[in-house]
């Protein structure tokens, strides 16, 4: 056992040191691995920092995708295969295309490049201005144009997990309006702007002029469209310098709503509001009552909503008109409140005979509905009681006090029934009561304006603007929608007579289309689906036949004010309103305002795409314009 020991000892010895050399040895080898390690690491980094250097934050991984603008378009590229990182919309703002909606009608420059900013970083300051209320509403609007930035940096990270792409830079908005003291949209109101950014010391100085408040207020919404995320930065850039003038084309440009067929909330309205102003639209007509339901409470007349509106929860207040009236107004909106005389009536006027008033209605909810009206319920104002225009001037001027919108109205005034009215009023053409009851309409509304008729007071097309009753309107209190289709002779003929006019033609900017009849298994009234490149081409102030502007048989220009796209209800309620109306009342928006000859080319698709995210970015939910992979790839789909 001592032998064993002994060798055991000795082998045991030179073992160990053996080990010992070893571990020195393995010791050694992990430094330097340890060493290497973290120099490759800290190169590596080092080649973040200075080739990607809008490091991926939005969605906490690494970008599969860059953007590079190549040939003035942007392509997409395996981020592993870039030098650089480029998110898309950064691309977009900064390739060759003109990111703007809508398109400004004139002289426009743009940089190139880009600097970080936050909504907090924006400040006013007013230079000039012709009275304390502009100032007031400047301010307001101004705060409204920080809450649009805001929204945006919703989806972006946390300050402290921001990418190092240095400080965000400080903007002083300059904003000078030398022109009318008149805050409100109206049908003289000069919109036009400047907008002039540029690098100042380390800030961006933006300087805005206009005539209007409402002027102005265009030049915050397009200097919000020169803002946008980055979601590789993880924050808001903002191009570095540009210079935008820009005024409209048409001074009415709207959108109508009906109400009556289904309610709508207010949330919902103004979220409409607001979408209108991001895209420059400037009336919202408001078509708040019809036969089916009247939920508009009116001091002046409590028992229409008491007895039209669909119950208690389905009722606007005059403290939510006048929310609402006030959030259009800063976004630079008129709104337009129409009760529809002497048709398209109901129950709501069927309280008469209990207060003592008489019939103020006739064939309410008569059956069979389709002898007497285009769809139920039925009914049609009495012409013949006077009841009926003292009540119509205390709606007006109570509408008049709500609005603030004195300059234009809108009677209503389509689609009467001549049999409804024969039949209690057999001694009388009913195309004569039509234009009795228009006139004393009319004088109804004078004096609820003050003794004043307003600049132009809106009906409906209908038989009475057809010849031979066309010719008994005045043309210089009258102005007509003309809703009919394009190709209509009478809708021609209106125009030609020599009416201000806003068009709505039917197979163009009828927003309900193309989703059947509610009826029946048909296509409904006005049959195919109005996309938004139809709604986009569609200029019905150029005479086809000649490709000019259009003129009557004297060769007196036509009198176009304007356009407007109609949202009726019957199959569209609370939850279903932005897809329906948007990206495509923002296509009528841009023909409204820029009206240039081109259709839907290329660039409208890339520049309403933008415009899209920022309808969404604002809490809108638009309709997709195509597939995502297209707003990835949009050379690919074009």
């Amino acid at each position: 056992m001592k032998w064993c020991g002994d060798v055991v000892g000795r082998g045991s010895a030179a073992y160990f040191a053996r080990v010992a050399r070893l571990r020195r040895a393995l010791v050694l080898l992990a430094a330097a691995a340890c060493t290497a390690a973290a120099l490759l690491y800290w190169r590596q980094q080092s080649d973040e920092r200075t080739t990607r250097p809008l490091h991926s934050v939005y969605s906490g991984v690494e970008p599969e995708w860059t953007w590079e603008c190549r040939k003035e378009r942007c392509e997409r590229l395996p981020a592993a295969e870039a030098p650089t990182l480029q998110s898309l919309p950064t691309c977009n703002m900064l390739c060759a295309s003109t990111q703007l909606w809508p398109q400004p009608t004139g002289p426009v420059s743009l940089a190139t490049a880009a600097v970080p900013v936050r909504a907090s970083a924006f400040t006013l300051h007013i230079v000039t201005s012709p009275s304390r209320e502009v100032s007031e509403h400047l301010e307001d609007a101004f705060g409204l144009f920080r809450e649009d930035l805001r929204a945006l940096e919703k989806t972006t990270v946390s300050d402290s997990k921001r990418s190092d792409i240095g400080p965000a830079h400080e903007v002083l908005v300059r904003v000078s309006v030398n022109g009318s003291t008149d805050v409100r949209m109206r049908i003289d109101t000069d919109e036009s702007y400047k907008l002039a950014l540029a690098p100042d010391r380390g800030a961006l100085v933006a300087h805005i002029s206009a005539r209007s408040f409402c002027g102005a207020r265009h030049g915050l919404e397009t200097l919000s469209q020169l803002v946008w995320l980055d979601p590789y930065a993880g924050s808001l850039l903002a191009l570095e310098a540009a210079t935008v003038d820009d005024a409209p084309r048409f001074r009415y440009r709207g959108l109508l709503l009906d109400t009556a067929r289904n309610y709508f909330p207010v949330g919902e309205i103004v979220r409409t509001i607001d979408a209108m102003a991001a895209c420059k639209l400037n009336t919202f007509h408001w078509h708040v009552s019809d036969s089916q339901s009247f939920p508009l409470r009116l001091n002046s007349a409590p028992q229409l909503a008491q007895h039209g509106a669909y119950g208690p929860a389905a009722v606007y207040t005059t403290e939510e008109v006048r929310a609402i009236v006030r959030r259009a107004r800063l976004r630079g909106i008129r709104v337009l409140i129409e009760v529809d005389v002497p048709a398209h009536v109901g129950r709501a006027w069927s309280w008469g005979p209990q207060a003592g008033m008489g019939h103020l209605a006739y064939c309410v909810e008569v059956e069979p509905w389709s002898a007497y009206c285009g769809e139920p319920p039925c009914g049609q104002l009495n012409p013949r009681n006077p009841h009926v225009y003292d009540l119509l001037e205390g709606i007006y001027a109570e509408i008049l006090q709500l609005t603030g919108v004195d300059d234009i109205f809108h009677l209503g005034g389509d689609e009467v029934s001549e049999r409804c009215w024969s039949q209690y009023f057999n001694d009388t053409d009913p195309m004569d009561l039509w234009l009795e009851f228009t006139r004393r309409a009319m004088e109804a509304l004078e004096r609820a304006n003050g003794g004043k008729a307003p600049e132009m007071t809106l009906l409906w097309s209908s038989r009475l603007t057809r010849s031979p009753y066309l010719e008994r309107l005045d043309t210089k209190k009258f102005g007509i929608q003309v809703w009919g289709a394009s190709r209509w002779p009478e809708s021609r003929a209106v125009l030609d007579a020599g009416f201000k006019s806003v068009i709505s033609h039917v197979d163009a900017w009828y927003l309900d289309c193309g989703f059947g009849s509610w009826r029946d298994s048909s296509d409904g009234h006005c049959g195919p689906y109005r996309s938004w490149q139809q709604i986009y081409e569609h200029r019905p102030w150029v005479d086809e036949s000649s490709g000019m502007a259009g003129a009557g048989p004297t060769g007196e220009g036509w009198r176009v004010e304007g356009g407007e796209a109609c949202q009726w209800s019957e199959q569209l309620a609370a939850g279903g309103l932005d897809a329906r109306v948007w990206p495509r009342a923002a296509a009528l928006a841009e023909r409204l305002w820029s009206d240039r000859a081109e259709g839907a080319v290329g660039d409208v698709y890339l520049r309403l795409d933008t415009q899209r995210t920022r309808l969404r970015a604002r809490g809108v939910r638009p309709a997709p314009l195509w597939p995502r992979w297209c707003t990835h790839n949009p050379h690919a789909c074009l």
